[in-house]
């Protein structure tokens, strides 16, 4: 009998939906893996790798971060998909008042896989050996003096104001490892460490899993940790498979594996009709535009009413479409899954008429303005080149005419870092999920240099940027909030689209749960 494809999609908005329920009948499958049953049931999942390391301080991949989720705990985490309020992991917390100092303290019972105890210590040298080994996760506690002040308590002492540091806390890469078993194998909290060859052969945490094998080219597989405190996962092994997209499809449709995290939104369509089920869910990432306001670069894109023109020009819920289903459209440039962010309404809308105003008004007199993109990358599966072809389209009804000009990402990243393209179509992935992440769209910050917007060039911004930047608490959200609505109406970005973040299953899985720091919990496969 044929089944149809269902589908489950998320409501996002401030706040992220709880963990997805599909419904489905339980079960497990034996691929070779594992005894299907009781005690011995497993799963295979299907992923396109970016892996280079099991050693949770040195990686800061999508697949790294999978891996470590799996075998590691953090001293904070986030409950499901919820990445809008830290919650207690290893640790409870504490801010003070300024958000300079974060005091942590342990909380008792947790056990690394050897039996052992999870302790302060391990969680002081766990991160200190993140920030000596200068790795590529060292920059997230930069600033930061991690120090033990009491039997069970630890402090993060930052040199500025960091309220976003109970955000960054969660990420797979700051997790807690067993100090005596990493030190006995060439671990320290400096460059000399040497703990990485030990640590991608065995686990040394407290997480779900350990480690039986990992091989970073093909595969992963995890057992099921009998020293875990907390809830025991379903499946007992798990096997993650270095699998192509076009596989991925063609392996979860014959049951061949349960779970598929990377089929675009083509190969999504095309399994209308399959015995599987999807899950789609807004990415981290925002797809935006850049319009170069350095005259010296183009005195047509730095003309603010040729901005004006091309921001009321878009057809916004057309580019979203282009995603498939679980894409959204952010309101500003902070996405919808994050506190701070606006709704899709607060953005720019379309307005044709006011577009071919504007444009009038700018002088543009029809000559042709180039939009740069990199056309051997995707995000989420989605193709530039297929929004800039929309973009292109729908600039000609209001009279602007784009030549579009696709490079090799290794070629037209350096237009882009250098500030020279006239129009820039790329995308933002946030290095942990708050909204200070996105103030580098402020005049004069990294991606305002990018686009030609000097620090002195839009005051109102810069006030409103180091305003969110200061703000505490309940204050920092309309913070955020207010410095995107100016940005929306003054900025050289036009924020489009959040693709989808698909991930297909097969009907004996129950739920799923996605998240945009690890992109899957495998303990909460059900």
């Amino acid at each position: 009998m044929k089944h149809s494809m269902k589908r489950v999609f998320a409501v996002t908005g401030l706040v992220a939906a709880a963990a997805l329920a599909l419904s489905g009948c339980a079960g497990s499958a034996d691929n070779g893996t594992g005894s299907a049953g009781e005690g011995g049931k497993s799963i295979v999942v299907d992923a396109s790798f970016d892996l280079k390391t099991a050693d949770p301080g040195r990686q800061y991949e999508t697949t790294g971060s999978i891996v470590a989720k799996a075998l590691y705990e953090t001293l904070l985490t986030f409950e499901g998909e919820d990445v809008t309020k830290p919650i207690d992991g290893l640790a409870s917390y504490e801010m003070n008042a300024d958000n300079t100092v974060l005091t942590l303290t342990m909380k008792p019972g947790a056990k690394f896989s050897d039996g052992s105890d999870v302790t302060v210590d391990d969680a002081v040298f766990s991160l200190t050996r993140v920030q000596g080994m200068l790795g590529n996760p060292s920059f997230l506690l930069d600033g930061v003096t991690v120090e033990k002040t009491g039997d069970d308590t630890l402090t993060l002492t930052s040199e500025n104001p960091n309220p976003a540091l109970p955000f960054i806390l969660p990420n797979p890469a700051l997790s807690v490892v067993n100090q005596e078993v990493v030190e006995a194998n060439g671990g320290s909290a400096d460059e000399s460490d040497s703990a990485e060859a030990f640590l991608n052969g065995e686990s040394a945490g407290s997480g779900p899993y350990t480690l039986e094998s990992f091989d970073a080219a093909a595969q992963v597989v995890f057992k099921a940790n009998p020293e875990y405190t907390g809830d025991k996962p379903a499946y007992d092994r798990v096997v993650l498979r270095n699998v192509e997209g076009p596989t991925q499809k063609l392996n979860v449709e014959k049951g061949e594996s349960q779970v598929a995290l990377d089929l675009n939104p083509d190969q999504v369509a095309e399994l209308s009709g399959a015995d599987v089920k999807v899950v789609s869910n807004p990415s981290r990432y925002m797809i935006f535009l850049l319009l170069n306001q350095n005259p010296e670069v183009s005195d047509i894109t730095s003309n603010p009413d040729f901005l004006e023109a091309v921001k009321l020009g878009l057809d916004y819920d057309k580019i979203v479409a282009l995603a498939g289903e679980g894409s959204v459209r952010p309101g500003g440039p902070i996405p919808s899954l994050f506190v701070g962010a606006i709704d899709a309404k607060q953005g720019n809308q379309r307005d044709v008429d006011a577009a071919k105003a504007s444009l009038a008004k700018s002088g543009y007199a029809g000559e042709k303005v180039t939009l740069n993109f990199p056309n051997d990358i995707t995000v989420q599966g989605l193709s530039l080149q297929n929004v800039a072809e929309a973009v292109q389209a729908q600039l000609s009804e209001v009279g602007i005419e784009v030549t579009l000009a696709p490079a090799p990402v290794a070629t037209e990243l350096d237009a882009y870092r250098n500030g020279t393209e006239t129009i820039g179509l790329w995308y933002w992935g946030p290095d942990f999920p708050d909204a200070s992440n996105y103030t580098v769209f402020s005049p004069g910050e990294l991606v305002g240099l990018r686009s030609g917007w000097a620090a002195d060039a839009n005051p109102k911004v810069t006030e409103l940027s180091n305003a969110a930047k200061a703000a505490t608490g309940e204050d920092r959200a309309p913070a955020y909030e207010a410095w995107q609505d100016e940005l929306n109406a003054s900025g050289p970005f036009v924020p489009l689209l959040q693709p989808a973040q698909n991930v297909v299953t097969s009907p004996s899985i129950e739920s799923i749960t996605t998240n945009p720091v690890w992109t899957v919990d495998l303990a909460l496969i059900k």
